[in-house]
Formats: C-alpha cells, sequence, structure tokens
C-alpha cells in the first residue's frame, strides 16, 4: 500500500479524492497545501487553494442548514437566564434585520467547546457572547460603522472593532442596532 493510501486508511479506513484530503485529514495542512498545489485536482487551475500563503476560505453553513442553527440554539439552551433570553432576543433581531445573514459557530476550542455563534453577510457582521455580567455584539468592523445612536459602549480604544456590552435590565434600541447590522453587511460588500 502507498503512503496515500496508508494516510486515508489511518483517518477515514477509505481512499482520498485527492492526495491533500488525505494528508489534511492527518494533520499535515502545510503538505497538503503543497501537494495540491503541485498536483491540483482535476477541472481545477495551478492554485487551487489559493496562491501558497494564503489563508483557506472558511466552508460557511448558512442559516437554512440545520447544523448552525441547532448549535447556536444549543449555546442558547446553555446560557442560564437573563443571559440566555438575550442572547435569544439578540439572534431573533439580527436575524430580522438582514435576511441574508448566514449563521456560523466558529472558534471552537477546549475552553469554549461549543464555539463562538457569528452572524456573517459577505464577511463577519457580529458576534455573540454570553459574558459573566453581560452579552456582547462584538463588531469587527465597528471603527468604520456610523453609530449615531451610541450603541458602542466596549472596545472604543481599538482601531478596528467595536463592541456592545447588554447589562441586565438594559433596553435594546432595536432600530440602531438593525441600522448597524445592514450598516456593517453593506460594508462587507463595498
Amino acid at each position: 500500500m502507498d503512503l496515500l493510501g496508508a494516510l486515508a486508511e489511518e483517518s477515514r479506513n477509505e481512499e482520498p479524492a485527492h492526495p491533500a484530503i488525505a494528508i489534511r485529514a492527518v494533520g499535515g495542512e502545510a503538505a497538503a497545501v503543497l501537494l495540491a498545489w503541485l498536483h491540483p485536482p482535476q477541472g481545477q487551475g495551478t492554485e487551487p487553494f489559493g496562491p501558497l500563503g494564503a489563508e483557506h476560505p472558511q466552508q460557511s453553513v448558512e442559516m437554512s442548514d440545520a447544523s448552525a442553527s441547532q448549535q447556536i440554539d444549543d449555546i442558547v439552551r446553555r446560557t442560564a437566564g437573563w443571559r440566555g433570553e438575550r442572547l435569544s432576543q439578540l439572534r431573533a433581531l439580527i436575524r430580522g434585520a438582514d435576511p441574508g445573514v448566514i449563521e456560523e459557530v466558529k472558534w471552537k476550542k477546549p475552553s469554549r467547546p461549543e464555539g463562538v455563534p457569528v452572524w456573517s453577510h459577505d464577511g463577519i457582521v457580529c458576534i455573540g457572547e454570553a459574558l459573566k455580567n453581560a452579552v456582547r455584539l462584538t463588531f469587527p468592523k465597528g471603527a468604520q460603522l456610523r453609530d449615531p445612536k451610541g450603541l458602542f459602549n466596549t472596545r472604543l480604544d481599538s482601531k478596528t472593532v467595536r463592541a456592545i456590552d447588554f447589562h441586565e435590565g438594559d433596553a435594546i434600541n432595536a432600530s440602531a442596532l438593525k441600522a448597524l447590522i445592514l450598516e456593517g453587511a453593506r460594508l462587507n460588500r463595498s
């Protein structure tokens, strides 16, 4: 059995569709990129994964895909008390503001195995997190957004990011938040 066959058997016990897939399955990201660069899959150009050193595009899971929505449902359910309710309210507001928004769950790690809810439209619009005493919506390009109602109340010293911390009992200015979400999506398209 050749190396690729052994790697495929080790990883999934099946034949890989492309050598790069077999290597990536056993953790050789850099080797997989190099191998795919040298031997592109059928029907693709010489740069199947983009230029060497370029970051791989993240695969998104659309709202219609039950897995991302179900994962966020679980995150909301596991978030106890008022923070779970607030996260659920913000999620509904985000989805209502921009029907083209895509829900994703990113950044799963041992300290946060469930991941973090992310809402994207041609790029990340905002990220939702339940903190100890607040629920935070972080806008990665927030410094570029107009905020005439002054919703941003944290991360104000950042050159790029802005965030809104919602504390227990805080009112949500729905129309101003919807405007920020729409502007964030527009900014991603420009």
